[in-house]
């Protein structure tokens, strides 16, 4: 696998990247990520990618948010794009979450499966340290995952308990022994935490866990195809070059999963049509120099 070769041109070059992704992410402040941003050091994107681009072994991926008594597309879609990615450089990606979505792609993806609902503190924590030591990973990422509170308990963005529904992933980011990284776009998910006085602003329950690195985007989704695109610079592989948004999309809604804002059965991610997730695709992949290569 070739890599980047190491200057200070390309370090800047790197920073700069990074930066224009991370902007490029929140340019719609849909929910108000633009303005959380600013609270984190630049430079994230690249950071997390570098963590990413170390992987050769097991790397834990969790995701589902759960909405209507299912799962919606916004987090799935990235974490698919996440466990891709890995697989072609040769990681070993896991896909730990809840019903129904585990069961749901159970077939196409390695699946670490979690119990939903109000489970004991005690019954949580030795799950995660199952999980922890069958796979001794070498990274964590969280993507579109309810965070806990500061009551420990989960909310929706309105603001609505989903305890009942919810599988719990912050023990796992917790105690995980090695790097993690998180994607939110709403300030509820894993890894606000890390921002949690520039969420007083937002009118939502927000969550308190942390990470080592913090991604915002207006879509969660759109964080994950992020980090494919820069973990590809760093590796020179276009690792975005395969991926069909709307091919994704219709593969989880033949499985059940509901528009995380509208709560329908759509190809469509927090209420934006499957344009708009390709625009951002292309976006990236212009600003990584892999656009019709």
């Amino acid at each position: 696998m070739t890599t980047q070769k190491t200057t200070s041109e390309s370090v800047l070059e790197a920073i700069k990247l990074s930066a224009q992704i991370e902007d490029l992410l929140v340019s719609r402040n849909l929910r108000g990520m633009k303005t959380v941003q600013a609270s984190l050091r630049k430079g994230y994107c690249l950071r997390a990618a570098m963590m990413m681009h170390e992987c050769d072994g097991h790397v834990l991926i969790g995701t589902g948010f759960p909405v209507a008594d299912t799962f919606e597309t916004d987090g799935p879609v990235g974490a698919i794009s996440l466990y891709r990615a890995f697989e072609a450089v040769g990681a070993r990606p896991i896909m730990v979450c809840g019903d129904p979505l585990a069961s749901a792609i159970a077939e196409e993806f390695t699946v670490e499966k979690l119990p939903i609902g109000d489970v004991f503190i005690s019954d949580r924590m030795a799950q995660a340290a199952r999980i922890l030591e069958k796979y001794q990973p070498q990274l964590v990422i969280s993507i579109e995952r309810p965070g806990q509170a500061e009551d420990a308990s989960y909310y929706n963005m309105r603001g609505e308990s989903i305890v009942v529904n919810s599988a719990s992933f912050d023990e796992i980011i917790y105690e995980a022994g090695c790097p993690t990284i998180a994607i939110g776009d709403g300030g509820n998910e894993i890894g606000m935490g890390n921002v949690r006085p520039a969420l007083r602003g937002l009118d939502i329950k927000p969550a308190v866990t942390r990470c080592n690195e913090l991604i915002v985007a207006d879509v969660s989704n759109w964080g994950g195809h992020a980090l494919v695109a820069m973990m590809g610079w760093l590796s020179g592989k276009d690792l975005l070059a395969d991926f069909d948004n709307r091919d994704v999309l219709s593969y989880l809604s033949e499985r059940g999963s509901v528009d995380g804002v509208t709560r329908e059965n759509t190809l469509t991610e927090d209420g934006l049509s499957v344009e708009y997730g390709d625009k951002m695709l292309h976006g990236l992949r212009n600003l990584t120099g892999f656009k019709d290569k």
